[in-house]
């Protein structure tokens, strides 16, 4: 039975947990931390299985557990992951926008071998990242568009100094296009999709993001092109938004599950 610890109880901590609670797998969830108090006392009470609630984050990996689930930030696996990673315990990390700066993921990559524990990375929103490990040393080009309704969108550090207002938009208009490594600077809650994209492929700085707000969608869109020696690769997945928070897609969250249930899981292994 795995010990599980969360870090993060908004919307996709709270589905993660619930779906531990659930005992659809072998684990308990064992141990919990959010920054806000409040949140982490409502996902307690939802629990049949109560866990600890710990006073700070880095208690998290001091517990007798198995592995820490990021579902908070990337400023919080900026601040925890090494210390989960030195405390030997795994990690799965859900804001992998954090792992676009060198240095945290050359730091966090050297501490996987040094403690011999393993990072996570879910394939969230967007699928067909087996394909692209597959053929990433003969790629030549990677783009990922991404389509949200202008309401998911907002509260993006992008357009703090930006001129367009989501509020005035009444078409399909592309906010945004750049690299990867800008993109989760500027959409840190909303395209940790491109930085999964890119660490999976060719790198940030070469993997291409669009990024459009459409008011007649009602679902997160990514199209994904990925061309090279190899041939060319299309895919396009339509997600519904989460009811609780629409930044994030639904598919998200059920890929984080399924992770985890990989992870507890001694039975037959599908996939790369």
């Amino acid at each position: 039975m795995k010990r599980i610890a969360l870090l993060g109880c908004g919307s996709m901590g709270t589905q993660i947990a619930l779906a531990i609670d659930s005992e659809s797998f072998p684990a308990t969830l064992t141990h919990v931390f959010d920054a806000s108090k409040d949140a982490s006392s409502a996902l307690v009470e939802k629990l049949n299985n109560k866990p600890e609630i710990v006073e700070n984050s880095h208690l998290l990996s001091s517990q007798p557990i198995d592995i820490v689930v990021e579902a908070a930030s990337q400023d919080a696996v900026k601040d925890v992951a090494l210390s989960v990673l030195q405390n030997k315990k795994d990690l799965m990390i859900m804001s992998v926008g954090a792992l676009l700066d060198e240095s945290i993921y050359d730091i966090l990559s050297d501490a996987c071998k040094d403690f011999k524990k393993t990072i996570y990375l879910p394939s969230g929103a967007i699928a067909g990242l087996d394909g692209i490990k597959s053929i990433k040393d003969e790629l030549e080009s990677l783009s990922i568009t991404t389509t949200k309704h202008p309401r998911s969108l907002k509260g993006a550090k992008f357009f703090e100094t930006s001129d367009i207002n989501l509020d005035e938009i009444n078409s399909s208009t592309v906010v945004y296009e750049g690299t990867a490594k800008e993109a989760v600077t500027l959409f840190p809650a909303n395209i940790n999709v491109a930085a999964l994209l890119s660490l999976t492929g060719i790198g940030s700085e070469k993997t291409s993001v669009k990024i459009v707000a459409d008011p007649n969608t009602d679902k997160n869109t990514h199209h994904i092109e990925a061309t090279g020696k190899f041939g060319k690769m299309t895919f396009t997945i339509e997600n519904i938004p989460d009811a609780n928070n629409p930044k994030t897609s639904r598919l998200a969250i059920l890929s984080a599950i399924e992770t985890l249930k990989k992870y507890c899981s001694d039975d037959i292994q599908i996939g790369t």
